[in-house]
C-alpha cells in the first residue's frame, strides 16, 4: 500500500470513529489505535487546556500507564507541548534524546541503544485558538516520512478539534436544556403546591389533608369524582409534592383507546407485533419509570387489560406487545374515574382484585354544587388567570350574578365554571361581567329564577302582609314598623338557613347580604342554628 492509500485508509477509519457518536475519550482511543496499527506509533497523548486552572493535562493516552498520565501536566509555554499550545504551531523532533526542551514529564521514554525516537506534536485549534495538543512517539525513519506524518497528524488534529467543538456545543445545549427542565420542574412544583389549589370548604380541606399525607408515600391513589372536579389537578399536586417531583409525570386516558392500541400505549410494542407497528415503541409505563403514571378513566379499561394492569401493580413488571422480554419498572400509580367502581365490580365489568389493589388510598373529590362557598374565590382566580392570558381587565361582578353562580347546579363542575369564565373574559369589552357574557345554560337558569320569583306575586304578598299587620297591631301604635320588620326578617332568616342546610355563608349569599350581618342578626334574634364550620376558598 503506497503512502496516499495509507493516509486515505487512516483518515477513513478515524472519520468513522469520529462519526460513531462516542465520547471524546473513546474517539481519541480509537484514533490512537488506528495510528498505532497503521503508522507504527508507540505512544500518543492528547492534552487539553483546563480553563479553570489554566494548566494543560493529559485527557487520554495510549501506551502510557495511569501514573504516567497523572504526571503529564504542563504550564502553557512549558516544554514542547506547552509551546505548541502557546504558539498554535506544530513542533517535530527527529531525535528526542538531542532536544533539551523535550521534558519527558511522564517518564515514559526510556532510551534504547541504537534506536532513534521521534516526537510529533500538533495543536488542536478551535476557532483559531489552541485548546490542546495531539502528540505521538514513533521510530525515526527519515525526514520525508516525518514531514508526511506531521501533515497527517495536523489533519487528524483538525478532525479532533471539530469533535471537541461539537462536544462543547452539545454539552452547552444539554446544560441549557437541563436548566430549562429544572426551572420547569420548579415552576410546576410551585404551581401545584397545595395552597395554590382553590378550595377552603370543609370537604376540600379534608381532601387537602389526605393528599398531604399520601404525597410523601409511594401508595397507589384512587381519585373518585364527577367529570370536571379536578382529578388531574389533584394527581399533579400529589406528584409534584412527592419525592418523585423531579421525575416524569405521565398521563394516560384509558377511555381514549381500546384493545391492542391501548395495550400498546400502556406497555409499548415491538416492530411487527401488529398491523401498523412499523418500529419499536416504549409505553407509558416505561416512560413513567421512577415517576408517576396517572391513569384517567380507569373504569373504562378492558377486562383483558385489567389483568395485565393487575400484574404490573403486583409484580412491577410487564412485556411489550409481541415481546417475550420482561421489563421491570418503578412507577407510582394514581388512578381516577367518575364511575362507582364498586358498582362496576357488582356488574362484572371491573375485576374485584384490581379494585382492591387500586383502592389503597381513596380520595373523593366533591362536586362543585357541594362546595358552593368556594365559588366566589374560584371566580376571582379565573378572572386573574384569563385576564392575564387575554390581555383583558374584566374584574367586576354584581352580587346578583355571584348569587346566580352560587345557586347554579354546575353539572360540569369546576371545568364548566372555568369555561364560563374564560368565555366571559374573551367576549368582554369592559371591566364588568354582565349576564349576556355567560353561556346559554347559566343565562336560562338566571331567567328561570327571576320568573319563579315573579310567579309568586311578591308584590301582592307584601301588600296583604302590610294590611294584616296594620289591622292586628292597631292597638300598638308606634311599634308596628319594628314588630313587622323583625317578624318578617326572622322568618326570612330561618327559612334561608333551613334551605341552605344551616350553613351561614350559603344563607348569606342566598339572601344577598353580608355574612357578618347574618351572624349579627342570628344572635340578636336568638335563632338556633347547628351551623357547619365555615370555610374560606381555592381546586
Amino acid at each position: 500500500m503506497d503512502r496516499a492509500e495509507l493516509e486515505l485508509t487512516i483518515l477513513t477509519e478515524i472519520g468513522r470513529a469520529l462519526s460513531s457518536g462516542l465520547d471524546l475519550h473513546a474517539v481519541f482511543d480509537q484514533t490512537m489505535r488506528v495510528l498505532a496499527d497503521r503508522l507504527g506509533m508507540e505512544r500518543g497523548s492528547m492534552v487539553l487546556l483546563d480553563s479553570t486552572t489554566g494548566k494543560l493535562q493529559i485527557e487520554a493516552a495510549l501506551g502510557l500507564t495511569a501514573n504516567e498520565i497523572q504526571r503529564g501536566r504542563y504550564d502553557v509555554g512549558e516544554g514542547i507541548t506547552g509551546q505548541v499550545v502557546a504558539t498554535g504551531k506544530s513542533r517535530v523532533v527527529a531525535d528526542i534524546s538531542k532536544e533539551i526542551q523535550f521534558l519527558n514529564r511522564t517518564g515514559a521514554r526510556v532510551p534504547v541503544p541504537g534506536r532513534v525516537t521521534s516526537f510529533i506534536c500538533v495543536p488542536i485549534l478551535v476557532e483559531s485558538r489552541a485548546c490542546g495538543a495531539l502528540s505521538v512517539d514513533k521510530q525515526f525513519v527519515d525526514e520525508e516520512t516525518l514531514n508526511n506524518d506531521q501533515r497527517l497528524m495536523e489533519i487528524i488534529a483538525a478532525f479532533i478539534s471539530q469533535a471537541i467543538k461539537i462536544n462543547s456545543i452539545v454539552a452547552t445545549e444539554r446544560e441549557e436544556w437541563l436548566e430549562e427542565r429544572r426551572q420547569l420542574r420548579s415552576t410546576l412544583q410551585s404551581k401545584y403546591k397545595f395552597d395554590n389549589i382553590i378550595g377552603s370548604s370543609p370537604t376540600m380541606l379534608e381532601v387537602f389533608d389526605t393528599i398531604a399525607q399520601v404525597a410523601v408515600s409511594r401508595a397507589t391513589v384512587l381519585l373518585l369524582g364527577e367529570t370536571g372536579t379536578g382529578k388531574e389537578l389533584i394527581a399533579k399536586a400529589i406528584h409534584f409534592n412527592s419525592n418523585r417531583a423531579d421525575k416524569p409525570f405521565i398521563r394516560m386516558n384509558c377511555g381514549a383507546l381500546t384493545g391492542t392500541l391501548l395495550e400498546s400505549e400502556l406497555f409499548g410494542h415491538i416492530k411487527g407485533s401488529f398491523t401498523g407497528a412499523i418500529r419499536d415503541k416504549i409505553g407509558r409505563f416505561e416512560a413513567a419509570h421512577t415517576g408517576t403514571l396517572f391513569l384517567d378513566e380507569i373504569g373504562t379499561l378492558d377486562t383483558s387489560l385489567q389483568v395485565k394492569l393487575l400484574r404490573v401493580l403486583q409484580e412491577r413488571e410487564f412485556e411489550r406487545v409481541g415481546d417475550t422480554r420482561t421489563i421491570r419498572v418503578d412507577v407510582r400509580i394514581i388512578a381516577a374515574t367518575n364511575l362507582s367502581l364498586q358498582d362496576e365490580v357488582a356488574k362484572g365489568k371491573f375485576r374485584e382484585d384490581l379494585f382492591y389493589r387500586l383502592n389503597v388510598v381513596t380520595i373523593n373529590l366533591p362536586a362543585l354544587r357541594n362546595r358552593r362557598e368556594d365559588i366566589p374565590k374560584l371566580i376571582d382566580f379565573f378572572f386573574d388567570k384569563f385576564n392575564a392570558e387575554n390581555g383583558k381587565n374584566l374584574n367586576k361582578i354584581s352580587r346578583e350574578l355571584v348569587n346566580i353562580f352560587v345557586r347554579y347546579p354546575w353539572p360540569g363542575n369546576v371545568r364548566e365554571l372555568e369555561n364560563a369564565m374564560e368565555r366571559a373574559v374573551v367576549l368582554s369589552r369592559g371591566d364588568t361581567l354582565t349576564e349576556d357574557l355567560l353561556p346559554t345554560a347559566i343565562r336560562a337558569f338566571a331567567q328561570q329564577g327571576r320568573a319563579s320569583i315573579a310567579s309568586e306575586d311578591l308584590d301582592g304578598i307584601v301588600h296583604r302582609l302590610a294590611d294584616q299587620a296594620i289591622s292586628e297591631y292597631a292597638l300598638r301604635e308606634g311599634q308596628i314598623y319594628d314588630l313587622v320588620i323583625n317578624q318578617v326578617e326572622k322568618a326570612l332568616l330561618e327559612k334561608a338557613l333551613q334551605r341552605c342546610g344551616d350553613v351561614k355563608i350559603k344563607a348569606a349569599d342566598f339572601l344577598g347580604i353580608n355574612r357578618n350581618t347574618l351572624n349579627k342578626k342570628v344572635k340578636e334574634m336568638g335563632i338556633e342554628s347547628s351551623d357547619l364550620p365555615e370555610a374560606g376558598h381555592p381546586t
